[in-house]
C-alpha cells in the first residue's frame, strides 16, 4: 500500500482570519505554514497584503512569504512547484494558508505541462491589451476559445492574456490543457475553510485597512511606485495599491481612497467565498469528504471553546 503524506489547507476570503488559525494549528502540531496567497509572495507588500508579522513568523516556520520582487511576477505553476518543495522539506505537517483558489486547485488537482508561449505572441497580447483593453481581448478569445473565455472575467487582463497566448501558441484551448492535469499522488489533503458572515467580514475589512494606513501602507505603496514598474504587474494591482496610488498622485483624497479600497476588497472577498463554496479545495460540492467549514472569522485557536478546538484537531488527525 502506498503511504501518503498528510497536508492541511486553511482557506477562506481575505480578512477571515486564516493566518491566525494556521499559526495556532502549526504551534499545536509543530507544523510549517506555507503561503498560498498570490499577493503575499511579494516582498515589497508586507503591510498592504497583511502578511504575518516578523513576530508571528518567528513563532513557527513560515515559507513562501515575501520571496519575490514585485518586478518578477509569480505564477500558478511557479507557486505549485515551490509549495510542493516546501511541503516535502517540512519536518511537521505542512499547513497551506491563503485565499487564492486557483493555487489550491493546482496543488490538489495538478496542472498541465503547457509549453511556454511564443515571445512574438506574448508581445502581440500585450500590444492588444494596451491598445484595445482586456475586454476587447476577451471578446477575441471568446471567438476562438469560448470555453476558457466563459471561465474568465473580461476585466482580468492577466488571465485573459495568458489564455490568448496559449491558444495562439499551441492551437489548443487553455481549458483543454488544464484537463490533462495530474494530482500529486504522494499527498493526501484535508481543508478547513473559513466562511464568515458578510457583515462581520465587511466590518473587519474596514478596520484592517484603517490599521494598515496607520502602520505605513501609504509609504509602502509610495516605495513601490518609485520603482516605476509596469502597472499591469500583479503586485501593482494588489488590493489597496491602485487606490492608495491614486491618492499619492493627487487624484483623490485619502478618505476616498480608503473607502474605494475597502469596497474593492469586499467585492473580492465575495468572489472568493463564492469560489470556495462552488469549488472547495478538496472534494466537491457533492462530496464534502476532507472538508471542514467554519462559519465565523478566526482570531486563532484560543477564540474557540475546548470542544470546537477538539473538533478541529479530530478532523486534522483523521488524515491518513
Amino acid at each position: 500500500m502506498v503511504q501518503h503524506r498528510r497536508a492541511l489547507i486553511v482557506a477562506g476570503p481575505t480578512c477571515s482570519g486564516k493566518s491566525a488559525l494556521a499559526l495556532g494549528i502549526a504551534e499545536r502540531l509543530g507544523g510549517t505554514v506555507i503561503n498560498a496567497d498570490s499577493m503575499q509572495v511579494y516582498r515589497e507588500l508586507r503591510i498592504v497584503t497583511a502578511r504575518p508579522s516578523p513576530e508571528e513568523e518567528a513563532r513557527v516556520a513560515h515559507k513562501l512569504y515575501g520571496v519575490r520582487a514585485a518586478s518578477a511576477p509569480g505564477s500558478m505553476a511557479w507557486w505549485r512547484q515551490e509549495a510542493l518543495r516546501e511541503m516535502a522539506e517540512s519536518p511537521g505537517i505542512p499547513i497551506l494558508c491563503g485565499g487564492t483558489g486557483l493555487y489550491f486547485s493546482a496543488l490538489v488537482n495538478g496542472i498541465a505541462d503547457i509549453p511556454e508561449p511564443d515571445p512574438a505572441i506574448r508581445e502581440e497580447a500585450r500590444a492588444m491589451l494596451a491598445e484595445q483593453g482586456a475586454a476587447a481581448l476577451h471578446a477575441r478569445l471568446a471567438e476562438d476559445d469560448p470555453i476558457t473565455a466563459a471561465q474568465l472575467r473580461p476585466s482580468d487582463s492577466q488571465r485573459v492574456a495568458r489564455a490568448w497566448e496559449v491558444w495562439r501558441s499551441t492551437g489548443r484551448s487553455l481549458a483543454a490543457w488544464q484537463a490533462t492535469a495530474h494530482a500529486p499522488a504522494e499527498w493526501e489533503f484535508r481543508a478547513i475553510v473559513l466562511d464568515p458572515p458578510r457583515e462581520a467580514l465587511r466590518a473587519a475589512l474596514a478596520q484592517r485597512f484603517a490599521a494598515m494606513v496607520e502602520l505605513g501602507a501609504l509609504e509602502e505603496v509610495a516605495s513601490l511606485l518609485a520603482q516605476g514598474l509596469d502597472p499591469s504587474l500583479p503586485a501593482m494591482r494588489a488590493l489597496g495599491v491602485p487606490e492608495l496610488a491614486a491618492h499619492l498622485r493627487g487624484e483623490t483624497s485619502l478618505e476616498a481612497a480608503i473607502a474605494q479600497a475597502v469596497q474593492a476588497s469586499g467585492q473580492y472577498t465575495k468572489r472568493q467565498a463564492t469560489w470556495f463554496r462552488n469549488r472547495p479545495p478538496v472534494g466537491s460540492k457533492a462530496d464534502q469528504t476532507g472538508l471542514h467549514t467554519i462559519h465565523a472569522r478566526s482570531a486563532g485557536l484560543e477564540q474557540y471553546s475546548e470542544s470546537v478546538r477538539a473538533e478541529i484537531f479530530n478532523f486534522i488527525h483523521a488524515l491518513g
